[in-house]
């Protein structure tokens, strides 16, 4: 890279994240849309079968809706119980065999599938030598963890069973803060336990961390260790998210589920090939404001941006997929696979629902010009 341009970058704060990560500028009016086809076929590639629960009917009016909305998922609720071996190396300084210590976990999960198969947290189940999945009935079964993802904490498990009741998947793609949201799981070993509240925000994309591959759907009902993997339903009886992760504050808490679609798709990867598939294209991006974009136009000869808000390309990897795309440092991303996109979370998602090996159209607006680039993503680089 070009001393200009190191010392174009070391001006600006540090970034989202490694890999891809980006904004695009909002307010993108109707001329992007007509100089640019927004609207791409998509594949059409068999997928497994997720769910196999019936439609469900509308609820009965003048009846308490949480309880009929429990009564409709919470049979298909799980505990799940796990028992980690892990070895003690002190063991060793005394001439003996190391001694293998037994850790025990719990959480939750729901069964999506009639003949075993079950949605829950990657974490609940990682590194877990025995899985025990029990039945709010009291039936109990040996798990099998069909594999997880450490990046959206989605994991599937299978138990040896038929005609298991099954928790039916709803839509989280439709969903607007007030709507009710109702979690059932087993928190600090109270089985079959239910709260209550909101939907708080959807789309909460920094709710652990910058630079996170999935869109969180906030709530305040009650969520406490042990719900991690169990259903957070919506007033229809339906499965809208996985409960996942808890921040808490001084006389309240705030609690985060990853929306079911995300991980319906995350878990048709994992059925398909053990493994859940990330696309990488190699961009690191900065979030553009007006203000920051007048500082870089009075201080930088090399980059010239305008002045809203936006996603400005920072740096590219050397010999990434966006390198031989034809993405460039000062680069604003406007569009990504057909979908526009106002915020460098939007473009990391944006990214992520794309196929590795499959060409990606991105739009970026460079010097005052539109220029279509076609990228094709590579797959994430795993942590070892």
């Amino acid at each position: 890279m070009a001393p200009a341009t190191q010392r174009f970058l070391q001006r600006i704060p540090l970034l989202l994240g490694i890999g891809l990560i980006g904004t695009s500028l909002s307010g993108c009016g109707t001329s992007w849309r007509e100089r640019v086809g927004l609207d791409k076929p998509q594949s059409t590639d068999p997928l497994p079968e997720v769910s196999d629960g019936p439609r469900s009917a509308p609820l009965q009016p003048g009846k308490n809706v949480i309880v009929q909305a429990v009564d409709r998922v919470g049979p298909a609720v799980v505990r799940i119980d796990t028992i980690k071996r892990v070895v003690n190396p002190l063991g060793k300084l005394f001439g003996g065999r190391p001694p293998v210590q037994q850790q025990a976990g719990q959480g939750s999960g729901f069964i999506t599938r009639s003949d075993g198969l079950i949605f829950t947290n990657a974490h609940v189940v990682e590194g877990a030598d025995q899985v025990s999945v029990t039945l709010p009935d009291g039936r109990s079964f040996r798990g099998n963890v069909l594999g997880g993802d450490p990046l959206t904490d989605v994991a599937v498990v299978r138990v040896v069973a038929d005609k298991l009741p099954v928790a039916p998947l709803g839509n989280s793609s439709d969903l607007k803060p007030g709507e009710w949201a109702i979690a059932i799981g087993n928190p600090l070993g109270l089985n079959n336990t239910v709260t209550a509240g909101i939907i708080s925000a959807v789309d909460r994309t920094n709710a652990v961390g910058e630079g996170q591959r999935v869109p969180y759907i906030q709530t305040d009902a009650a969520v406490n260790p042990g719900n991690s993997g169990g259903p957070l339903i919506n007033d229809a009886g339906q499965v809208i998210g996985i409960n996942t992760a808890i921040r808490q504050a001084p006389g309240a808490g705030l609690s985060f589920a990853i929306p079911i679609n995300l991980a319906k798709r995350i878990a048709q990867q994992i059925i398909s090939t053990g493994q859940a598939s990330h696309p990488f294209i190699g961009v690191r991006l900065q979030g553009l404001t007006p203000q920051l974009a007048k500082e870089i136009n009075a201080t930088s000869d090399f980059c010239q941006v305008p002045e809203l808000n936006g996603a400005l390309v920072i740096e590219v990897v050397n010999n990434s997929p966006a390198s031989r795309g034809g993405i460039k440092a000062c680069d604003l991303i406007r569009i990504v696979n057909g979908t526009e996109v106002q915020d460098p979370s939007q473009v990391q998602l944006a990214v992520d629902r794309g196929r590795v090996g499959q060409p990606m159209p991105i739009v970026v607006e460079r010097d005052g010009e539109t220029v279509e680039l076609t990228v094709t993503p590579e797959e994430l680089p795993r942590q070892q």
